[in-house]
């Protein structure tokens, strides 16, 4: 661990409040909504006790040990009076409200005239579908308003528009089994919201949030025959498969190149066999759909008619000499233990930007040494075992994660349970790959792309497309495996570079019989060595899910890492020293297992490693910069470590490929209506990149505007850009009840998400430097300059592709005029509305939830062609199956040596 640097200590009170909660939306309630999975669009019945408020779970950062006593969460409150417009027994019907105020992100002040739409009773529990979905209740995402879904931001189009797309997202989480059409909505939703209908139902069907996935009446909208270019897809893993398909259903020629012998790179389900026809399904890789109101892959498994098993919670530890950790203490080490990641979140609060250069190791060692309590041996173990709890969630070890970042996902987590898919996750992969036309055993060693397109060189084999996407894992992209040609931008290098890419390997063993408690999902283990804290520390059992008595055994941290070098006999030997230590004083005899597979994932030159995490001096924004595609939309990247909302997990990888076929449809469509694409370097910053740049240092700023000028031209008139940021937290819950009751806002405000709450959103327009200098002036606030903004002088805010060729010379100038200025590095700068780290605060960190392998994938939720020699791959480098993650030591497959 890192040496500890000096902070301010803390008091560790065991009597004060540890996580302090100034927002009142967030509330330390038990209840979630865990079942959304099975009922998709519940009707839920207030709770009386819960004065008119429904509860939704906070979910918390990834954790796979156990899930936190008493879990946060907040309460969307259900006063939506839908009922004073429909009665609980009107069928599916639209009536409308009468608007008195604007909304989010309002550019103009509505008419009282103005309409909303309420599709049927059921508003409120849409919204709450729609957050499952990834987006904000009332208001756009920054990706629709950069697609253009509505003219002008704010007021009730928008306000409309987001009550349509709810219920569309709605309606096809009803029956992910049907394809939802267009028609299905035009008999109830007036003719004059039919632009709304069309815009709404085409982005989501674009983008891949319904229509999406496995089920007959989705496969059969794959055209037999492609009609449009051919792209390649280089990774058969989750992110790769889900583009595949989607690209394949939009019409494009797909080839998907895959380095192994198999499809789901660390998604692998192994089957494992013994005497007496026992077998079992082994995840080796991602294995835990972490939540389940709304994870796609949920979805998938709904799709195949596969039931989800939910991961109990309860985790008893067990100390080195096998008898059980009182609960009395293992309850006080674990309340301490959170306390120390409030106080460490509280700690980055007070250092601002300095934080980002600390580790979270680092700040938990200093508040360690200032526990003054008394401990015995046994609660230091404890206190270990949690710590090897959080490198499992995080791949990493904590004196390389980030204290500034580490958890910078936590609000985007989906709720709800965490689950094994019977038999496998294998079988998603087998679902996902199904006609997908995969070349097995092509290793990329050499990507070129421009402006005619790519080349992606294989062995010997050359393949050429019109675009292509790259799905491999950020430990191939760090280890420099494959060669871009031009080199990939620095700015993308640089964020690889500063993203880290942790490990986590398994021991899975197969035993005879059954000699453990079928009653626990999981259980612990301590170790009296830090350095060897994660070493066999959590136990998996599978029995219930895998068809054969399995365990697994998982390794973390640093003992992950030695763990890569240990003989696999050693290793199994001392899992089976644990497990008669904790079963043999109860009378239990522990057999041999019949077979054993121990994996080895930094070892596998198709990942080396398992899964991304935010390392010393990263930030969210680097998962957006990995996701950045190059060469004027010709080359892009798909993977868990290119989103910022679900990294580490099945669910992102799947939903980051989703995001680019998308994206590739887009430059697609673009080109074949011959629109002029602005072309930039290969090496330059994307337009949407450099004027979030420019704005890391605006020159006047005033409340939630933010101003850059041309610094060549001090004319009056000379052209400014000008962006307003929403976004911020809500009002106080009891500041909005002095409000009317019925008014349009509380309305909206109601339904306002945690998502919303979390996720600052920039709008755009042009203004003059004096008009600029004449809305600083406006006195009010904000809400009085957007009143000056959009009704005194007319403007429309808009997404930043809306600002058009005439923001461009501005960007331009400006750029040109800093460009001898030193950069601001992305390390040091902080994701807007994270400046202030309140992401972390309102959460404990560490829960013992049955933990997801953080591979790839996740739950279910509600919710210029460059000329170049091509270098000879000399034989002995090339990247063969010789090494590999998983060595079976014992039963009748010992040779079977296939990679996981």
């Amino acid at each position: 661990m890192d040496p500890p640097p000096q902070f301010p200590p803390f008091p560790l009170d065991s009597q004060e409040n540890p996580n302090p909660n100034p927002n009142p939306i967030l509330d330390p309630n038990p209840d979630s909504i865990s079942n959304w999975d099975q009922n998709p669009n519940p009707n839920p019945i207030p709770n009386p006790n819960l004065d008119h408020y429904l509860p939704f779970s906070v979910p918390k950062k990834r954790r796979r040990g156990r899930s936190q006593r008493i879990p946060a969460s907040f309460r969307a409150p259900l006063n939506f009076n839908a009922s004073s417009f429909t009665s609980n027994n009107d069928p599916p019907s639209v009536v409308s409200a009468r608007n008195t105020s604007s909304l989010v992100q309002p550019s103009k002040v509505p008419d009282v005239s103005d309409e909303i739409i309420v599709i049927n009773k059921e508003a409120k529990t849409e919204a709450l579908i729609a957050l499952t979905a990834g987006f904000p209740a009332d208001s756009l995402t920054e990706e629709e308003i950069e697609g253009g879904v509505i003219p002008v931001i704010g007021g009730i189009e928008q306000v409309n528009y987001t009550l349509i797309r709810n219920h569309i997202i709605a309606r096809w989480r009803e029956n992910v089994s049907n394809w939802v059409t267009k028609e299905m909505f035009i008999g109830y939703i007036p003719q004059h919201y039919h632009t709304l209908l069309d815009s709404a139902y085409n982005y989501l069907v674009s983008h891949g949030y319904i229509n999406f996935g496995v089920a007959p009446l989705i496969k059969e909208r794959i055209a037999a025959e492609p009609s449009k270019p051919g792209v390649i897809v280089i990774g058969a893993g989750l992110a790769g498969l889900a583009a595949a398909r989607q690209l394949m259903r939009f019409g494009f020629k797909v080839t998907v190149l895959e380095g192994r012998k198999r499809a789901g790179g660390r998604v692998y389900t192994k089957k494992m066999e013994g005497g007496n026809r026992l077998c079992a399904a082994a995840d080796l890789g991602g294995s835990v759909l972490t939540g389940t109101l709304g994870n796609p892959l949920g979805i998938v498994a709904r799709q195949l008619g596969e039931m989800l098993y939910k991961v109990r919670d309860r985790c008893p530890l067990y100390s080195l000499d096998g008898k059980p950790v009182d609960p009395d203490m293992d309850m006080k080490v674990e309340s301490a233990f959170n306390r120390l990641l409030d106080k460490a979140s509280r700690l980055r609060q007070l250092m601002g930007e300095v934080s980002v250069d600390v580790s979270l190791g680092a700040a938990l060692e200093t508040f360690r040494q200032l526990y003054t309590h008394a401990v015995n041996d046994e609660e230091i173990n404890l206190f270990n075992w949690h710590l090897a709890n959080l490198e499992y969630a995080n791949a990493g070890l904590l004196s390389n994660l980030s204290l500034a970042f580490w958890d910078q996902d936590d609000p985007y987590d989906m709720g709800g349970d965490h689950c094994f898919l019977p038999g496998g996750n294998g079988k998603l992969v087998q679902a996902l790959s199904e006609n997908v036309p995969i070349l097995y055993e092509k290793t990329v060693h050499t990507i070129r792309y421009g402006s005619d397109g790519v080349q992606v060189i294989a062995g010997s084999q050359v393949f050429e497309g019109d675009m292509a996407v790259c799905t491999v894992p950020l430990g191939v992209l760090k280890k420099g495996s494959i060669k871009f040609i031009p080199e990939l931008p620095q700015r993308k290098l640089d964020g690889i570079k500063r993203l880290g890419f942790g490990l986590l390997n398994k021991v899975a063993m197969l035993f005879p019989h059954v000699f453990w408690e079928m009653d626990l999902d999981t259980f612990g283990h301590l170790s009296d060595d830090p350095s060897s804290r994660g070493e066999f520390f959590l136990f998996y059992n599978y029995a219930t899910v895998a068809g054969g008595p399995l365990l697994i055994a998982l390794v973390a941290g640093e003992a992950a890492h030695k763990f890569e070098s240990m003989p696999p006999t050693d290793a199994v030997t001392q899992v089976i020293q644990i497990l008669k230590g904790i079963y043999e004083p109860k009378g239990i005899n522990v057999p041999e297992p019949i077979q054993t597979v121990c994996t080895r994932w930094a070892s596998d030159p198709f990942c080396f490693g398992s899964y991304s995490n935010v390392a010393v001096g990263a930030s969210g924004d680097d998962y957006d910069i990995l996701a950045e595609s190059v060469g004027d939309g010709r080359l892009f990247f798909a993977g868990e470590a290119t989103t910022r909302r679900y990294p580490a997990t099945m669910h992102g990888a799947f939903l980051s490929g989703l995001r680019e076929a998308a994206n590739m449809a887009h430059y697609a469509n673009i080109r074949s209506l011959r629109m002029k694409v602005d072309r930039t370097p290969s090496n330059a910053y994307s337009s949407a990149s450099l004027l979030a740049d420019l704005f890391r240092e605006p020159d006047i700023e005033f409340g939630s505007f933010s101003v850059i000028l041309d610094p060549k031209n001090a004319d009056p008139k000379s052209p400014a850009i000008l962006r307003v940021t929403f976004g911020e937290p809500k009002k106080k819950s009891h500041d909005i009840a002095k409000h009317d009751q019925h008014s349009n806002k509380l309305l909206f405000q109601q339904l306002q998400s945690h998502f919303n709450q979390q996720q600052q959103l920039h709008v755009y327009t042009l203004l003059s430097r004096q008009q600029v200098l004449d809305l600083r002036e406006v006195r009010g606030g904000d809400e009085m300059r957007l009143n000056h903004l959009c009704e005194k002088l007319g403007v429309k805010l808009v997404g930043r592709k809306g600002l058009g060729p005439s923001a461009d010379s501005v960007v331009a100038s400006i750029k040109a005029e800093r460009g001898n200025r030193k950069p601001v590095p992305t390390s040091v700068s902080l994701k807007p509305g994270m400046s202030k780290l309140k992401a972390g605060i309102m959460k404990r960190k560490l829960i013992r939830k049955a933990k997801v392998v953080k591979k790839s994938n996740g739950p279910v939720l509600h919710a210029d062609m460059n000329g170049g020699s091509v270098a000879k791959v000399p034989e002995e480098t090339r990247i063969t199956d010789q090494v590999l993650p998983d060595v079976p030591v014992s039963g009748k497959n010992q040779n079977d040596l296939s990679n996981p």
